[in-house]
């Protein structure tokens, strides 16, 4: 509930005139006590007049951009086409006068309609690679890996594959991945007689 400036200055006389405390005396009101400090707070500083109710003021940021350094931002912004949020940034703070972050030069111009969407290359997969494997053994792959087994925990499986033949030249299951576990399939393999020639 709103009161008025009559009703304030009524409720801080009666009060003072109770033979009742303080809180005693609002409770009978029904008003908070941090709400009546604070009317009388203002009424022994300003006496009546500081039982107005007060406009609110605006919002004020401290670190809000002026209009006039927003509009230089986008003259400037308009005189050098070529250079990005960044270089404008840069060339303002050095030739201007006043500092604005890449960020800013950003919005600023984006809400000018300023920014342009950049060309981007679309790139389609292959259906295969442009220089293929032609042989077994040219090209090996390897992969790690990792999932839950219920009541076992997590597993790391690492494995060796044969591009050419799609074959698993060899994989090594794992309650735990170190690098001495990663390397087990492959010196696994290399160490077969029919690929020592390979080393």
């Amino acid at each position: 509930m709103r009161y008025s400036q009559t009703e304030k200055m009524e409720i801080i006389k009666m009060v003072e005139q109770s033979a009742l405390s303080v809180k005693t005396t609002l409770k009978e009101f029904g008003m908070n006590r941090s709400t009546f400090y604070g009317w009388y707070r203002r009424y022994v500083i300003d006496g009546y007049d500081g039982l107005a109710d007060k406009k609110p003021t605006p919002k004020k940021f401290w670190n809000k951009i002026p209009e006039h350094e927003k509009k230089q931002t986008v003259k400037t912004a308009l005189d050098f086409p070529e250079k990005s949020p960044r270089e404008l940034a840069w060339y303002i703070t050095d030739n201007q006068g006043y500092f604005i972050s890449e960020s800013s030069v950003y919005r600023i111009l984006k809400s000018y309609d300023l920014i342009t969407s950049p060309a981007y290359i679309v790139l389609s997969a292959k259906d295969k690679f442009q220089h293929p494997t032609g042989r077994v053994n040219e090209l090996w792959q390897t992969d790690f890996s990792y999932f839950k087994i219920i009541a076992w925990g997590w597993y790391y499986l690492s494995t060796v594959l044969d591009d050419y033949s799609r074959y698993i030249i060899s994989w090594n299951l794992s309650p735990t991945m170190s690098a001495t576990d990663s390397r087990k399939p492959l010196i696994w393999r290399l160490r077969k007689p029919e690929l020592s020639r390979l080393r």
